[in-house]
């Protein structure tokens, strides 16, 4: 369970506590990089985008932080152990589908590696990844089905193809249900 959510848009419980995941920590993104909002009650939450960044952990969360860039999540994953760092609070709108509708009303989570480099797929990422995605589902009663834990690639009018076909979705459903 989750504690210390409030109505307003600060991240649960602290800034380095985030989704109560104690390997979560915080690395801000610019603030040039998403906007600020007072979600869910500017906008409702109801999908978690699922996006590989095509980058390392670390060259990503430098992305997330130039102000050049335009470009944010609400998390990133790292493949080796399945860390976790926040960017974005998720009462802000990170600039992570290409949509601005979807931006507004779902939770990014980047993944290191890239679409076809299915080493990168680790049990950590898979499995800490899942857990972080069952804590939002629960935080916003999402329900925990590939109608609403969707691909960059799903998001309309996106022209990503990540997570790619090698992106085992099967395995990571029945992992975000299982949390």
């Amino acid at each position: 369970m989750l504690t210390g959510r409030t109505a307003s848009a600060r991240p649960r419980r602290d800034e380095t506590e985030a989704a109560g995941h104690p390997s979560v920590d915080w690395q801000p993104a610019s603030t040039s990089n998403y906007t600020a909002s007072d979600r869910p009650t500017v906008y409702p939450i109801d999908h978690v985008v699922i996006h590989i960044t095509q980058e390392t952990y670390a060259d990503t969360l430098s992305i997330f932080r130039d102000p050049a860039r335009q470009v944010s999540a609400h998390y990133v994953v790292r493949s080796s152990d399945g860390h976790i760092a926040q960017c974005v609070r998720e009462g802000d709108i990170a600039w992570h589908a290409g949509n601005w509708s979807y931006n507004t009303r779902s939770i990014g989570i980047e993944h290191e590696g890239w679409v076809d480099r299915p080493e990168y797929f680790s049990n950590a990422l898979y499995e800490q990844s899942a857990l972080l995605t069952a804590a939002i589902c629960t935080e916003y009663g999402i329900p925990r089905d590939r109608a609403h834990i969707i691909g960059h690639h799903e998001v309309p009018g996106s022209d990503h193809t990540d997570p790619g076909p090698l992106w085992d979705w099967v395995r990571y459903i029945r992992l975000v249900n299982f949390a």
